[in-house]
């Protein structure tokens, strides 16, 4: 689509508009929720509410109830598991592995994908935490964890409940379900590569300290999931191709944010209005081509990083730039893996397109 075409999208009410509107107005009451509920880490918060918001309102409710239950049950395992697992590095690893890739194949193959992919995020971001950070309430954690996703859900909620009343309709059409399957080969192959790199996320860690050790292992999990009907040839080229749409959406969304914080100067409207704009150019790039939806995504994520500070009194661009290593550290993780596998064993078959765009991290 030519540039000026895009602008032209950009300021044409619709459906679009309306979309990009209910993120803005979904991120912002997040952000406000978790500040009013103590939330740690008020990111989280603004990231849940604007990937859960959907046109559709039943779609939202029923996203937004299973990103809760998953994270209760991956929160709930992480207590019973992490004091334990965290401190000796062997099970360390192979917490990670396991669960992370227990997680990865529910979201492949599973009817309540969303809870799969939550319970084995949740899980992780806990144990990972707590590696990082060994004096780390466990318990406190996985409770403000619940209350950001919880935050998240109560605001696209009711920002999806109220512009369905005032629209009389919802605003776009619903996504199509997901299918179920059953046992499959090539999910539990692409499972088993993003237990692995999961694995060697604490063995790196323990090497040389990694910024924002959870950061990385979103992005592990993240960029794993692709349609499994493109699995066929293995994961490397569906993939590679999603890790450099994350680059790409990463690095332009950072720099965009990092030029408000500069202007800003720990001014918080300007850093709001930084924000509102960001999630607006981010949605507004999701809803369009197809081939770089997933840019998009990631352009929103990097300005939420770096934006949404936990305190606005003590804005600061340490942690967003740590969170954004992060990210970086789990692609370059990830990749040698995926080779790695691709050489030792290659799989049969080819490679069938894969969605460029999704709803997930």
């Amino acid at each position: 689509m030519p540039f000026r075409q895009t602008l032209k999208t950009f300021v044409t009410p619709g459906p679009r508009m309306a979309d990009e509107a209910a993120c803005i107005a979904s991120v912002l009451l997040a952000v406000v929720l978790a500040h009013a509920a103590g939330a740690r880490m008020v990111g989280w918060a603004a990231f849940s509410a604007f990937v859960l918001i959907k046109g559709d309102v039943a779609e939202t409710i029923l996203r937004g109830t299973l990103r809760m239950i998953g994270t209760v049950l991956g929160g709930a395992l992480a207590l019973l598991v992490v004091p334990y697992a965290a401190p000796i590095l062997p099970l360390a690893m192979l917490a990670a592995g396991i669960i992370g890739a227990i997680g990865l194949y529910g979201m492949l193959t599973a009817k309540r994908a969303y809870a799969w992919f939550l319970f084995g995020l949740t899980f992780c971001m806990v144990l990972y935490d707590r590696i990082a950070h060994p004096w780390l309430d466990t318990k406190g954690f996985v409770h403000t964890r619940v209350i950001e996703v919880a935050a998240g859900t109560i605001a696209c909620v009711a920002v999806s409940i109220t512009l369905r009343l005032i629209l009389r309709r919802d605003w776009r059409p619903p996504s199509p379900p997901p299918g179920e399957l059953h046992w499959n080969p090539n999910a539990a192959r692409h499972a088993a590569q993003t237990g692995i790199t999961l694995a060697l996320l604490p063995l790196l860690n323990a090497i040389y300290p990694v910024p924002a050790l959870t950061g990385a292992a979103v992005t592990v999990m993240a960029v794993m999931v692709v349609p499994v009907a493109g699995l066929g040839g293995g994961g490397l080229i569906p993939v590679s191709r999603r890790l450099g749409q994350r680059a790409i959406g990463t690095l332009a969304g950072g720099t965009m944010a990092l030029a408000v914080l500069l202007i800003a100067q720990g001014n918080v409207p300007v850093l709001i209005a930084g924000t509102v704009l960001g999630i607006a150019i981010g949605r507004h790039i999701e809803n369009g081509a197809a081939s770089i939806a997933y840019v998009g995504l990631q352009f929103t994520l990097a300005i939420l990083v770096i934006l949404v500070p936990d305190s606005y009194a003590h804005a600061d661009i340490g942690p967003g730039l740590d969170r954004l290593i992060g990210i970086f550290v789990g692609m370059a993780l990830l990749e040698p893996v995926l080779l790695v596998w691709h050489w030792l064993l290659p799989a049969r078959g080819a490679v069938a397109p894969a969605a460029s765009g999704s709803g997930e991290e």
